[in-house]
C-alpha cells in the first residue's frame, strides 16, 4: 500500500466536507469489464480486498483511499494494418480493381469489429487518497496525464471536485538550485545521490544527469557555475524517506527507509489489519512531508469561495 510516486492537488475546506459522500458516489462508478466491442473501460475498484462486496474506499482517520481501475484492449495498429493490407490485396487480385479510400475505411471498421472480441485485455490500477483535514489529493503516479485522468474519474463520480494543481509561491527550480549550490537545505533535509541539471538559457537545453554520486562534488559545482539549474534533486527527509523531487513538485522514486518499515512490524492478524496499519503509517509520514513542502515552496490551501 506504500506509494512510489506523488502527484499532488489541493482543495478547500468546503470541498473536504463534500468528500464525506465519496463512498456512496463511487458505488455507481465501479469498474465493469470491457464489452466485446469496447476499447477500454474505467471505474473504481476496491483499494483493499476483491469482489462486488468489497468497499470502494478505505478510510483511516481523515484520509480516504480510492483506486481507479481500467481495462484496455490490446489491439496493435500493426496487426490491424497488416490484416487490412491482406484483404485489400486479395480484392485487387480476385476482382482486378483498386480499393478506394471509403471502401478501405469500411473494411478497417469491419476488421475492428471482428478482432476486438478476441483482443487481450490489460488491467491497470492507480491508487490515490484524499486528506480531508489538510486539503491534499495524493495520487500514486509521476505521470501528469494519468493523474488528470484519475481526477476526472473522481469528478465524474462526485459531479464536481474542484481540486487544483499546485501553484508554488517560491520557484522550485530556483530554490532547489540554491539548496544544492549553497548548501542551504532546510532542517531535516539531506542530499541524496541523484540530480538532473539543465541549462535553461540555451536552445539545445544541455542536460546533465547524475546518479549514485556525491552531489557536493566538484563536478556538480562546475555544472552549477556554468549556469545549469536543478530540475530534479534526490533528497532524504528526516532519515525516514528518500525521493527525487522535480521542479514540477512531483515526488518520484519515493522510498521509506528501514526505520519506518520496522515500525510496521509483522504481528497483524489479517489482511485488513495490515492494510489499516500500512495506510495509517503512509498517511502519517506523508502528512509531515507535505506540510514541509507547503512551507518550503509556499503552497497555500485554497480558500472557500
Amino acid at each position: 500500500m506504500f506509494f512510489r510516486n506523488l502527484t499532488l492537488f489541493r482543495f478547500s475546506p468546503a470541498v473536504a466536507e463534500d468528500l464525506n459522500r465519496l463512498d456512496d458516489a463511487l458505488a455507481e462508478h465501479r469498474l465493469r469489464p470491457c464489452g466485446p466491442l469496447e476499447m477500454f473501460t474505467k471505474g473504481f475498484v476496491p483499494p483493499v480486498g476483491r469482489g462486488e462486496e468489497a468497499a470502494l474506499t478505505h478510510v483511516v482517520n481523515a484520509c480516504t483511499m480510492v483506486t481507479v481501475g481500467g481495462e484496455d484492449k490490446l489491439l496493435p495498429a500493426a496487426v490491424v494494418n497488416d490484416e487490412l493490407q491482406r484483404k485489400v490485396q486479395k480484392i485487387a487480385e480476385e476482382e482486378g480493381r483498386k480499393v478506394g479510400g471509403r471502401e478501405r475505411k469500411r473494411i478497417k471498421e469491419d476488421l475492428l469489429t471482428e478482432l476486438l472480441p478476441r483482443a487481450f485485455v490489460r488491467t491497470s490500477r492507480l491508487s490515490a487518497y484524499v486528506d480531508r483535514k489538510h486539503g491534499w489529493l495524493v495520487l500514486d503516479t509521476s505521470s501528469r496525464k494519468s493523474a488528470e485522468n484519475a481526477l476526472t474519474q473522481i469528478r465524474e463520480a462526485l459531479g464536481s471536485f474542484p481540486a487544483v494543481p499546485l501553484a508554488p509561491e517560491e520557484g522550485p527550480r530556483v530554490l532547489m538550485t540554491d539548496w544544492l549550490a549553497n548548501g542551504t537545505l532546510p532542517a531535516g533535509l539531506a542530499l541524496g545521490d541523484e540530480v538532473e541539471l539543465r541549462d535553461p538559457a540555451t536552445a539545445t537545453g544541455a542536460i546533465a544527469k547524475c546518479r549514485r554520486q556525491e552531489l557536493d562534488s566538484e563536478e556538480i559545482k562546475e555544472h552549477l557555475r556554468n549556469g545549469k539549474q536543478v530540475f530534479q534533486l534526490g533528497l532524504v527527509f528526516d532519515d525516514r524517506m528518500s525521493f527525487v523531487l522535480g521542479e514540477d513538485l512531483i515526488v518520484r522514486k519515493l522510498k521509506f527507509l528501514d526505520v519506518v518499515l520496522d515500525e510496521m512490524g509483522d504481528s497483524h492478524q489479517d489482511a485488513a489489519a495490515e492494510a489499516d496499519a500500512s495506510f495509517a503509517l503512509l498517511t502519517l509520514e506523508l502528512e509531515r512531508l507535505l506540510a514541509k513542502l507547503e512551507e518550503w515552496f509556499g503552497l497555500p490551501r485554497p480558500a472557500d469561495a
